[in-house]
């Protein structure tokens, strides 16, 4: 068999297909591509058994057909490596023959005969959201996430489908929530009953970064225990996450006390600043609120303090409370710098809500000013 494309395809489909391979692993086949070739299509499939992903190569040129398990980690090094834009792989019984310009490397290759096989996209029932809509859903959410937890089912991103035609993804860690939603479609009788769906965040990731042609539409159909996503030239099936999501919903604030319109750049901008002079053992930055300005105080041991004052529009009593910097950071740097931010507040012991126009909401849990 023979393959020949442009390096540049092949380095992009080998990146997104490596996310899934485990740097360790007690079955070691899991650690190449399965290649597939036949006259129709050539396609790259890689696994960990809770994860695996199909890759389309479009403008890939064979000759002969059937497949074959490359050496992933090898294989990524040696295009990483190469300049010239076309390269040819040779596949042989034992071995592949890698050729680009002056270049040629051998390389042994093993049986796929034991390797697991991922399911293609055949779906009757999904959803279907804009690609450029879903990425930024996830890139809304999935810095929330706690992967390391074993409490609840916090390591995955919930997907919400109690309001028509919309979809919502919902994060949290416990100490923070973060709620992105966007108008979908329902394809076939897809079913809502039953307790929603927690996807992996390896998974979204993964499903983020496949997404390379933004207005195309992605399927994603749901079945009891597993999720199978079409996204461009990947299909990536995933096993979902067992256990309990929290009720988000109660953890919303449905009333405030007051209300700061903020710019999310120069919010941003001050929240770096003032995570300058902040320790593990001391996190905590001190945001007052006062007419006309926003005043952010810092103090660790051994580093020093801060005061950073921002001129705001606001107007109402005097305010302090006081967050960790970082999980105000993570919401900011994923929106635009003229984006529109309102942080709605109640006292400083009770959960704060940022919120931008287009629905995208942020709660956040202040800590104890006695720390």
């Amino acid at each position: 068999m023979k393959l020949t494309c442009s390096r540049s395809s092949l380095a992009t489909a080998f990146g997104v297909v490596s996310t899934v391979i485990p740097s360790r692993t007690p079955r070691p086949i899991l650690q190449n591509v399965k290649l597939q070739m036949n006259p129709s299509l050539t396609v790259l499939i890689a696994t960990d058994q809770e994860l695996g992903i199909r890759y389309v190569l479009s403008d890939a040129t064979i000759e002969g057909a059937g497949e074959v398990l490359l050496p992933a980690a090898r294989l990524i090094s040696i295009l990483r490596e190469l300049r010239d834009e076309t390269i040819t792989l040779d596949i042989e019984a034992d071995a592949v023959t890698i050729r680009a310009g002056g270049s040629e490397f051998r390389l042994p290759v093993e049986s796929p005969e034991e390797f697991p096989s991922v399911a293609e996209f055949q779906e009757e029932s999904y959803l279907t959201l804009n690609g450029n809509v879903l990425r930024e859903m996830i890139r809304r959410t999935i810095f929330a996430t706690d992967p390391e937890s074993s409490r609840y089912a916090l390591g995955g991103i919930l997907l919400d489908l109690s309001e028509p035609e919309r979809m919502r993804l919902v994060a949290t860690d416990s100490r923070r929530l973060a709620i992105a939603g966007a108008p979908c479609s329902i394809q076939g009788t897809f079913e809502k009953e039953g307790t929603p769906p927690v996807i992996p965040a390896k998974t979204m990731s993964l499903l983020e970064k496949s997404i390379t042609d933004g207005e195309q539409p992605i399927k994603i159909a749901i079945h009891p225990n597993q999720v199978l996503i079409q996204s461009g030239a990947s299909t990536i099936y995933s096993r979902l996450v067992e256990g309990r999501f929290p009720r988000f919903q109660d953890v919303v604030p449905s009333s405030c006390r007051m209300t700061v319109e903020l710019n999310a750049g120069s919010f941003y901008a001050v929240v770096r600043q003032a995570q300058i002079v902040t320790s593990e053992e001391s996190r905590g930055v001190d945001f007052t609120f006062q007419n006309g300005s926003m005043i952010l105080k810092s103090q660790a041991a051994d580093i020093g303090q801060s005061r950073i004052e921002l001129p705001i529009s606001y107007s109402g009593d005097s305010f302090t409370i006081t967050f960790d910097p970082r999980f105000v950071a993570d919401f900011l740097k994923v929106l635009g710098q003229e984006t529109p931010v309102r942080l709605e507040l109640t006292d400083s012991e009770s959960a704060a809500l940022l919120k931008t126009d287009d629905g995208y909401q942020y709660v956040i849990m202040p800590l104890s000013r006695d720390r």
